[in-house]
């Protein structure tokens, strides 16, 4: 049976970050992907924002591998000719009633030790962006956008570089722990099964994550690994309206969100995406539709800071499902990035629950990973 150092399970953007940094420490390694290419899930349906932590609670895995991973996406985007802006955002306080939530959020993100943030008043608000309505604003200067495919791109690039092998439309389906290391089942497109040994099994399966963890013998109830999935819609507005912005923004977060609210984020030619909203949906019942009855609620919510919006201005984009351990009502969960020895299976690395700011932080969970198998 043929036998690697190492094997990823999934090849979204935290996979492909994984797999490029695995790839320069170890000889032979395998990135499966059930699709036929990477990113087609939750990794290429986002905001394509490169997060600056400031809403993650402080000493979080989220908000540390945000930070790191903000500095780290600008230096690879630099280096490697890949587009990205550093556009700058506003978390606006619409009415006085949310100051106070606004401020808390503003200690938050200096206590995480996020750089180029400042609170502004109205006025200065008014100078940086005259077509919003606002009476207070957290200014982050590291928020920006990134092209998430040519980031993606080039993570696989570099792993195949280091000599990695990709497989798609390659699914695992068992996982057994044996003596000599992990024996992995993989099906693929004719329905013929395959199986090799690897000493390191690092699932990164997004979505499916939880059934990795599964399969490989955790009992994912037990160990409160189960995923909810949560649907976020996105409208767009034509090119005259996205004129009127030049920086994303974001209303103040509401009491125990499981999102950030729906935002508006210019791509990098100019045009403005609004969302996502939030719905949690049954695992069997994913679709990437987007329901034309939601405008109303969008405008509803977008109209409050940009009031420059008509309902018309809005026509239907994408979506997107996020990985969530944090369902509806419930408090804070973090990132699962985890080594289960304690599990009983040695060199299997978890990483469950990985939903924004999963694009910004996966540099830095890659060096997590590669901490953990030194």
């Amino acid at each position: 049976m043929e036998k690697v150092e190492a094997v990823i399970i999934g090849a979204g953007i935290v996979g492909l970050s994984v797999a490029a940094g695995v790839s320069r420490k170890k000889s032979s390694v395998y990135l499966l992907e059930r699709h036929r290419s990477f990113g087609q899930e939750t990794s290429a349906r986002n905001s394509e924002v490169i997060h600056a932590g400031i809403y993650y609670p402080k000493g979080s895995l989220k908000a540390g591998t945000c930070i790191e991973g903000n500095r780290l996406v600008y230096e690879i985007c630099e280096k490697n000719r890949i587009p990205y802006k550093r556009l700058g955002k506003l978390i606006v306080a619409v009415d006085p009633s949310e100051k106070a939530d606004l401020e808390a959020l503003f200690e938050n993100a200096r206590a995480n030790g996020v750089n180029d943030i400042d609170l502004l008043d109205k006025d200065r608000v008014k100078d940086l962006e005259p077509n919003i309505t606002a009476c207070e604003a957290i200014y982050s200067g590291t928020t920006g956008i990134v092209d998430t495919h040519k980031l993606m791109s080039f993570f696989a690039q570099q792993a195949k570089e280091n000599g990695a092998s990709i497989s798609y439309d390659t699914e695992v389906i068992r996982i057994e722990h044996l003596k000599e290391g992990y024996k992995i089942t993989v099906k693929d497109t004719t329905g013929e099964d395959f199986q090799f040994l690897s000493q390191i099994v690092i699932n990164c399966a997004g979505l499916e994550s939880d059934t990795v963890a599964g399969i490989a013998g955790i009992d994912i109830d037990k160990a409160d690994y189960k995923l909810k999935y949560c649907k976020g819609q996105y409208f767009k507005l034509g090119t005259k309206k996205s004129s009127y912005i030049k920086r994303l923004i974001y209303p103040v977060p509401k009491p125990k969100a499981t999102a950030l609210g729906i935002h508006a984020t210019p791509n990098l030619s100019g045009m403005v995406r609004l969302g996502p909203d939030e719905k949690f949906i049954d695992r069997g019942q994913i679709d990437y539709n987007v329901d034309e009855e939601a405008k109303g609620p969008f405008y509803d919510s977008c109209s409050r800071f940009l009031p420059f919006l008509d309902k018309e201005d809005l026509s239907q984009d994408t979506s997107g499902v996020r990985p969530k351990l944090q369902g509806e009502g419930e408090l804070f969960r973090d990132f699962v990035i985890k080594e289960e020895s304690e599990k009983g299976l040695p060199g299997f690395i978890n990483l469950i629950g990985i939903e924004s700011p999963g694009l910004t932080a996966a540099p830095a969970i890659a060096g997590m990973v590669l901490d953990m198998i030194r």
